[in-house]
């Protein structure tokens, strides 16, 4: 994406502000320069190859890493500054992870209530009435009671999702949530992150589903190797990518 050099000031639709964002893990540069805005009930879909930075980006926006230069504002929170408390940002922020990092040792219940419980302060009936009811949205109001080990890879997925829901966080972070998944459970969770996207949440997305895509982003960034190449509406860059190496990469999946 070419840059012009001139910032345009944040709005009060932009819940996410990322100006010249780096961050290096030792020799190593995983985000370089990178720039993008996602605004309030955005869905922003984040693709490109392995090891291009996508997921060092995410962990970046709540905080799970921290940027070595730039400006990376969330919900009007600097995030890079060095008094922010990180725990103000990760209380707006879900995030779902490609590994579903549930507690082994807590039911689907359990592991949906105790962050509830802990970081917002709800009382043990209220955090399993929400948990409950949000069993019920992702489809498995049966499973409250069942251990993850106990559960198939895209159930574990929906309790992560429900976990994270939870919290009533303003914006969802996921980082590839069904790269992990046998094919005939990826629909499932899809179906869920189609759901939220209807519901107008703001999510930013790292997948390289591009049925996805099509139907729930408003729009498509396309990184590699740390740097924003492309970055437009989902109909134009499906349809029209204005930088040959989107096009090249976009032929070779689709």
């Amino acid at each position: 994406m070419k840059n012009s050099g001139v910032e345009p000031l944040p709005t009060d639709d932009d819940i996410i502000v990322i100006e010249h964002l780096c961050k290096s893990f030792g020799k190593v540069q995983a985000v370089v320069d990178a720039s993008l805005r996602v605004k309030r009930g955005e869905v922003c879909f984040i693709f490109g190859p392995s090891g291009g930075g996508k997921s060092t980006l995410l962990r970046c926006i709540n905080g799970l890493e921290k940027a070595d230069s730039g400006t990376l504002i969330v919900d009007g929170i600097d995030v890079t500054h060095k008094k922010v408390n990180i725990d103000l940002v990760r209380a707006e922020v879900g995030m779902v992870f490609q590994l579903f990092n549930l507690f082994p040792h807590l039911t689907a219940l359990g592991n949906i209530t105790v962050a509830q419980e802990k970081v917002r302060k709800r009382s043990k009936k209220e955090a399993e009435r929400v948990a409950r009811e949000l069993l019920e949205r992702v489809g498995m109001p049966e499973k409250a009671d069942v251990y993850p080990d106990q559960l198939s890879g895209g159930q574990q997925q929906r309790v992560a999702m429900a976990r994270a829901l939870a919290m009533n966080p303003k914006i969802m972070l996921f980082d590839e949530p069904t790269s992990a998944l046998d094919p005939e459970m990826i629909k499932e969770v899809l179906d869920v992150m189609l759901d939220l996207a209807k519901e107008g949440m703001t999510m930013v997305v790292v997948s390289h589903e591009m049925g996805f895509a099509r139907a729930a982003a408003d729009r498509m960034v396309f990184l590699e190797e740390g740097r924003v190449i492309e970055e437009a509406a989902t109909d134009e860059l499906f349809e029209n990518p204005k930088e040959e190496r989107t096009r090249v990469f976009l032929s070779h999946i689709l």
